[in-house]
């Protein structure tokens, strides 16, 4: 499938408890860099017919806002955890203008928690103004979002399975601490690798800053970013100077073309 150009805009870059986190006078957290300031992970991804997102954390009605985006397509979800997936209910907007269901594409993990956690969106009798959805259940096959081919990648996140996804050159991946041998040959090949980086101090199901500059590295990707932050990881400008030349911290409103 040939990808058309695509435009990415990173949402959010921040992990669970965003950046500034509730209650914490730390530097970071009460620093005046916009760039240190880091809603929950999130990725828009448009071409010239199709928009879609990958995740709606808690902040997804304040992303659409602030990148006014005034059509959606579809979403792709990563996995089921909160910051992931707890702002699906906002959908109901853009059902409301275009009078039609959104597409979401999960596996079955998380296709469990959207009917759990959004009950009401799947009654035999639906309350009015509820979010309009049409489920669809993926695994690591290759699919098609509108002109958007998209290829899953699995990964792992503890013990958890997590999907990333490889859209044309760009390959995107939150929320995990190992990627087995058969799916690093998915990434291969790709100019920009998106990877989750917590921290520096070592974590039990995030990559660290040193492992994440290990993999795209190992796997030769011309440039990497960095996403899924805590305060912990420190100021984006001191952090951003130490990091090899190719490689890069992401920061809410960041913009990649591919052509």
């Amino acid at each position: 499938m040939t990808c058309p150009p695509l435009r990415i805009t990173f949402l959010g870059t921040g992990t669970s408890s965003g950046v500034p986190m509730i209650g914490c006078d730390c530097e970071v957290c009460t620093s005046a860099d916009k760039k240190d300031n880091r809603l929950r992970s999130s990725i828009l991804v448009q071409s010239a017919t199709t928009t879609l997102v990958v995740d709606t954390g808690p902040d997804f009605r304040y992303q659409m806002l602030r990148q006014k985006v005034k059509h959606l397509d579809a979403v792709i979800f990563t996995h089921p955890h909160k910051d992931h997936l707890a702002g699906l209910d906002d959908v109901r907007a853009y059902n409301f203008f275009t009078k039609k269901h959104i597409n979401v594409y999960a596996d079955s993990l998380t296709e469990e928690a959207v009917r759990r956690d959004f009950y009401y969106a799947f009654t035999d009798t639906k309350y009015p103004g509820i979010p309009e959805l049409n489920l669809n259940t993926i695994s690591t096959e290759p699919f098609l979002v509108g002109d958007i081919p998209v290829i899953p990648i699995s990964v792992w996140h503890m013990k958890m399975p997590v999907l990333g996804f490889r859209f044309g050159k760009f390959t995107y991946i939150t929320d995990a601490n190992r990627i087995e041998e058969t799916e690093r040959e998915k990434i291969r090949g790709s100019e920009v690798l998106v990877l989750n980086a917590l921290r520096k101090q070592k974590h039990i199901s995030h990559f660290t800053l040193e492992e994440a500059i290990e993999v795209v590295q190992e796997l030769k990707i011309p440039t990497g970013y960095f996403t899924h932050m805590s305060h912990q990881i420190g100021l984006h400008a001191a952090i951003e100077a130490e990091l090899p030349e190719n490689i890069h911290l992401a920061y809410d409103g960041l913009v990649l073309d591919f052509k």
